[in-house]
């Protein structure tokens, strides 16, 4: 894979306390472990003021630092015969159900099998292209939804439709609803969780309020159905659209996503002999303005045969008596 190198300039804003120049590189740049960073600092790729230094360097106000880094061009995207569930499509937008296991766009580890590999592919019958934002990885695409997240997205055909879009999104005029199957259930059968999350300072894969970068977050949830005390059904709606938002802020309540690992542990795998095959999030309604007629379109996708089956079984255990997590699970 060819590679080319990135320069990027920072100065060090008059509000910036002294630290060491690793840590403040990490708390900017989430692409980059303290590791990376500290490898490319001794090898000269990272400057301040012009100077090669250590990663022990203290930052102060007003430093240039300069970052050149190698990176990894990403190869040329091909075509794949991979199914799509749309919903919609014109000549500004295409908008589709996302089945699980599909990641959106390619990156280290996916550079095929992606939604974008299966939408040049629909492409390829004259139905338009791709917009020009987001580059050779991420053309097109205005948002995401995350790999095991099923649900309605939507894609950009023309540049100023992404554009339309994400401005859209940005003031949050977007019509979002989730639904959630979570361990456990709320005591109140709505509210809002209004935390401020971002990067965790000790696990950079993972997001939450115990961050150097907090940025404000609030998550509507309403409980539409009790599985007994073992877990709950739940619509969401986002107040805004950070990274891993809603699993974070349902596992900061202590209902979990079920099938979420990362936020939820193992005993989020399985509750008593219900198995969990993924993530139990769905993107059940995406509602904007088109940025062309500016007609208001709303578009709604059923709750997944995966996710319908869960709750089956979730009804049905609950009504054979087992009514709590209990010990069993370590509740």
């Amino acid at each position: 894979m060819p590679y080319v190198e990135t320069r990027t300039e920072i100065v060090v804003s008059p509000g910036e306390s002294p630290k060491r120049l690793d840590h403040f590189l990490a708390n900017r740049d989430p692409d980059f472990s303290r590791t990376t960073l500290q490898r490319l600092i001794l090898d000269g790729h990272i400057t301040v003021d012009g100077q090669v230094t250590k990663p022990s360097h203290k930052i102060k106000p007003g430093d240039v630092i300069v970052l050149r880094v190698p990176r990894a061009e990403p190869l040329m995207m091909e075509p794949e015969p991979i199914l799509l569930e749309i919903l919609y499509e014109d000549d500004a937008v295409l908008v589709l159900n996302k089945q699980a296991g599909l990641v959106v766009h390619p990156a280290p580890g996916n550079w095929s099998g992606t939604l974008v590999n299966a939408l040049l592919h629909h492409f390829k019958t004259g139905k338009g292209s791709f917009s020009s934002i987001g580059g050779k990885e991420r053309p097109g695409m205005v948002h995401r939804l995350d790999k095991n997240t099923t649900g309605v997205m939507v894609v950009a055909k023309q540049d100023q439709a992404h554009a339309y879009l994400v401005n859209q999104f940005k003031r949050h005029t977007i019509n979002r609803v989730y639904e959630a199957l979570i361990w456990g259930a709320p005591k109140k059968t709505e509210g809002v969780i209004d935390l401020a999350i971002g990067r965790d300072t000790k696990d950079r894969k993972k997001f939450s309020a115990r961050t150097a970068r907090p940025k404000a977050s609030a998550t509507k949830y309403r409980v539409t159905e009790r599985f007994a005390k073992l877990a709950a059904h739940v619509e969401l709606f986002p107040q805004t659209g950070r990274t891993h938002q809603l699993r974070v802020h349902l596992s900061a309540i202590e209902c979990p996503i079920l099938g979420d690992p990362t936020y939820g542990g193992k005993k989020v795998g399985a509750i008593h002999d219900v198995a969990i095959p993924r993530v139990m999030l769905h993107a059940k309604v995406l509602g904007f303005l088109h940025p062309v007629s500016q007609q208001a379109m709303n578009f709604v996708a059923p709750l997944p045969a995966d996710m319908a089956e869960v709750v089956n079984q979730l009804r049905g255990r609950s009504a054979r008596g087992t009514t709590d997590l209990g010990e069993e699970q370590g509740r």
